[in-house]
């Protein structure tokens, strides 16, 4: 069984008055999923694209490395759209800081140049 690296996973959360929404992300292939639903199998189609602003404002392709699934409970409609919102947004920026940017930065460490002694000795 060939062996992989370490799992990218993590969890983050969106509150919006009563509503708490949980979102869990690793690497992936850009699902993104609502209490096991697609999101444009959401009901309240007038308020599909406040979940959609995220997608839309950063692009799909931003998206296409991270599969992204949250668990909304409490509160009312609206708030649930808000703190599912929420969570995306900030699902995807930890991602991103976590194991994208850390990924691309090179080896922070300078040596110091060689000082001649001041003694002159």
């Amino acid at each position: 069984m060939p062996s992989k690296g370490p799992l990218q996973y993590s969890q983050v959360f969106g509150c919006k008055k009563r509503a708490t929404a949980v979102a869990h992300y690793k690497c992936g292939n850009g699902l993104i999923k609502v209490n096991g639903r697609p999101l444009e199998m959401i009901e309240l189609r007038t308020l599909q694209y406040k979940l959609l602003e995220p997608v839309l404002l950063l692009g799909k392709e931003r998206f296409a490395g991270v599969d992204i699934r949250v668990r909304v409970k409490g509160g009312g409609h609206v708030a649930q759209i808000y703190a599912i919102r929420q969570s995306i947004s900030k699902a995807l920026m930890a991602y991103y800081q976590k194991y994208v940017d850390e990924a691309q930065e090179g080896d922070q460490r300078h040596p110091h140049p060689v000082r001649s002694d001041p003694a002159g000795g």
